[in-house]
């Protein structure tokens, strides 16, 4: 679910663009004036931004909570474009996670996209919780799990987390920072928006997109979180532990063709290693630094890194010492709350999701169970190559269920439709948020135009080596 990922210092991070300064206080929040009052939507204390030639930054002052009934504010980052005038208005790029900042990346994001920005003025900004003026910081359960959604915390990390952002964690929500970017177009004097998400932004987006059709002119969604889970199973991320035996065996087609089948390998791995989690882990992080799973030398890494295809064959014949290579290597534990916040991603995830036990709102104590009793009904089908073990343990589901009771945010409707046109973009190799979710959005997006950019993995527009997807972008907004 990330368009992030924090990797050992010698491998590219999936879109690093700088250095981040310490973290301020756990969560940003001040609380000197009530939320009721709104403070007006506001972008205060503008200043050109430190290295970001073009773009003036400032901050928009936010209610912690948007109903009113708790006191307290937050300050968000925001950076815009200073082109004011631009013809076609804001676009507005939301970064993935939950707990990755947006102000960090514009520099990427601008050159990537750099054809569209005579037309449009680009505007980023940390959401609340990110940051470096406002990100979540638990300590230990940073180092335990850094940017990975699939690493499994501690209690003890999960427990210190909770405890130090204390009962403001519901205010940290999709629907949280939904209300934040109204505001923030509000401050930006614009009536319409387009909004462009990657990743977990793309669920931002969709939501933006259900609550306010009306200040929507077009969205783009970029490996795509779906809006809407009827079957609560997005926790056990089923179509990502489906999605790597398609993956691999498409990428051992390739020629020269591997003439085994790997997700045969992973299975016959997951069954004796017992150690379905990680090497779940691994796969996912590995689609950032080569999506054709089998270069031996992927750029920016030390040579005979790469080849994850290989090194699981080896490992299930006998050596595992290349694939037990790649799982220490591709850790994402640990790095700064400024460039990912664990704690923030936390937060969201265990308020938005639902789980085999419904919302976090339900008792510890009766997690478990419920837990149990789904996982015993999981078919072998629907966790190949791995097992029912590994859907049970991914770190999203364990998160949650140590969490303490948390009201829940809303969730859409199941049958909720995006009423704006709209380009769905899918990369076929992509296992953090795998083609599948893509083809259920576009279910709920009667406007909407799947392109799928063959051999291409996570984020296509910060990503992808060619420029299928850049060009379908271009031509949407541009046309």
């Amino acid at each position: 679910m990330l368009g992030y990922v924090k990797l050992s210092s010698w491998i590219p991070a999936a879109a690093a663009a700088a250095v981040f300064a310490a973290v301020a206080a756990c969560t940003g929040a001040t609380s000197s004036t009530s939320a009721s009052t709104h403070l007006g939507a506001v972008l205060a204390d503008p200043h050109p931004c430190a290295g970001i030639a073009g773009f003036t930054c400032s901050f928009l002052t936010v209610p912690l909570d948007h109903a009113g009934h708790v006191h307290g504010t937050l300050r968000l980052q925001v950076a815009a474009g200073n082109n004011t005038k631009a013809p076609r208005g804001v676009l507005l790029f939301l970064t993935g996670g939950p707990g990755q900042p947006g102000v960090p990346f514009v520099s990427r994001i601008s050159a990537r996209l750099a054809s569209l920005f005579p037309a449009y003025r680009l505007v980023m900004f940390d959401q609340r919780g990110t940051g470096q003026f406002g990100a979540i910081n638990c300590p230990a359960l940073q180092k335990a799990v850094g940017s990975s959604d699939i690493t499994v915390p501690p209690p003890g990390a999960v427990a210190a987390c909770a405890h130090i952002i204390g009962p403001d964690r519901r205010f940290y929500s999709t629907m949280d920072t939904v209300a934040d970017i109204d505001m923030l177009r509000q401050a930006l004097g614009a009536r319409t928006m387009v909004l462009d998400g990657v990743s977990y932004g793309t669920y931002v987006a969709e939501r933006y997109g259900l609550a306010h059709p009306g200040h929507v002119s077009k969205l783009v969604l970029d490996s795509i979180l779906p809006q809407v889970d009827p079957t609560r199973t997005d926790a056990f991320y089923l179509v990502g532990l489906r999605a790597v035996g398609r993956v691999l065996r498409a990428a051992c087609r390739v020629k020269p063709a591997c003439g085994f089948d790997a997700a045969k390998d992973v299975a016959w791995l997951v069954r004796h290693r017992g150690d379905g989690v990680p090497l779940f882990d691994t796969l996912v992080t590995y689609e950032f630094i080569d999506p054709t799973y089998r270069d031996p030398n992927p750029p920016g890494v030390p040579r005979g890194f790469g080849d994850i295809v290989g090194a699981l064959h080896a490992a299930r014949h006998g050596n595992p010492a290349h694939l037990d290579q790649l799982i220490r290597g591709l850790s994402q534990a640990g790095g700064s709350p400024a460039e990912f916040s664990s704690g923030l991603h936390a937060a969201t995830f265990c308020t938005d999701l639902r789980f085999p036990w419904g919302s976090d709102a339900v008792p510890p104590a009766s997690r478990a169970p419920a837990l149990a009793a789904a996982t015993a009904k999981l078919t072998r089908r629907q966790v190949f190559p791995f097992d029912a073990k590994t859907a049970a343990g991914d770190g999203i589901m364990q998160t949650c269920l140590d969490w303490p009771v948390t009201p829940p945010a809303p969730a859409a409707s199941p049958g909720s439709m995006l009423r704006v046109p709209a380009l769905l973009l899918a990369g076929d190799r992509d296992l953090s948020t795998p083609l599948a979710w893509a083809r259920e959005e576009a279910t709920h997006a009667p406007q909407g135009t799947l392109v799928i950019v063959h051999g291409a993995s996570h984020s296509i527009q910060s990503r992808e080596r060619g420029d299928q997807g850049r060009k379908a972008v271009f031509a949407f907004l541009l046309g």
